[in-house]
């Protein structure tokens, strides 16, 4: 099976995060961050990875810590999930359409990570949820998933639909990655290696 838990803890957090990446879109996301609980939720339905987050971390100073932290916890379990890689389709692409919003996302599960986050958000806070830490996710989830991973937001002007789109984006290319690819049970590298 494909799975992973990790478990982070540090003077700011506690992180539980567990994946499955054969599953069925289950979530259970437990942040203390209601709206960043609403995006982890599209983030495992629409790309059939089964999550588990559950998070204490010092939200009387902000939302900032948890967040990232959330981020390189589930970057962490992702690619110990994924093994050594053999036999998935690596690459993974969407456009995504949520009313006035249209993101795109490109990613490769190349052990290289590098992010490219074109989010312009029309307000500073989506609530309470300071929209700047969508980035922060992002950017932790690929420095610890190893994940060559492109955002861009080709239009939208609603804060609450950018963010969705976005993660919702991020998920589809996932599915796409993570999946076996069934004509090729090899490494999916010239390299040899990932």
């Amino acid at each position: 099976m494909r799975e992973a838990t990790i478990s982070r803890k540090t003077a700011e957090t506690e992180i539980l995060v567990t994946v499955n990446l054969d599953g069925s879109g289950q979530s259970r996301a437990a942040t203390g961050v209601g709206f960043f609980d609403h995006m982890l939720d599209q983030l495992a339905k629409h790309s059939l990875i089964d999550m588990t987050v559950s998070a204490k971390g010092d939200l009387h100073i902000d939302d900032h810590h948890t967040v990232e932290d959330c981020g390189i916890a589930l970057g962490q379990a992702l690619a110990k999930a994924l093994g050594d890689k053999r036999g998935i389709r690596r690459y993974g692409h969407f456009t995504l359409a949520m009313d006035d919003a249209q993101v795109g996302c490109a990613l490769d599960l190349s052990a290289r990570p590098y992010l490219i986050c074109n989010l312009a958000f029309p307000t500073a806070k989506i609530g309470t949820f300071d929209t700047e830490l969508v980035r922060e996710f992002f950017q932790a989830l690929a420095t610890h998933g190893g994940i060559t991973l492109h955002i861009d937001l080709n239009h939208g002007v609603n804060s609450h639909h950018i963010a969705e789109a976005a993660f919702k984006a991020v998920a589809k290319s996932l599915r796409m990655a993570v999946e076996k690819d069934p004509r090729n049970d090899a490494l999916p590298s010239t390299k040899g290696a990932l």
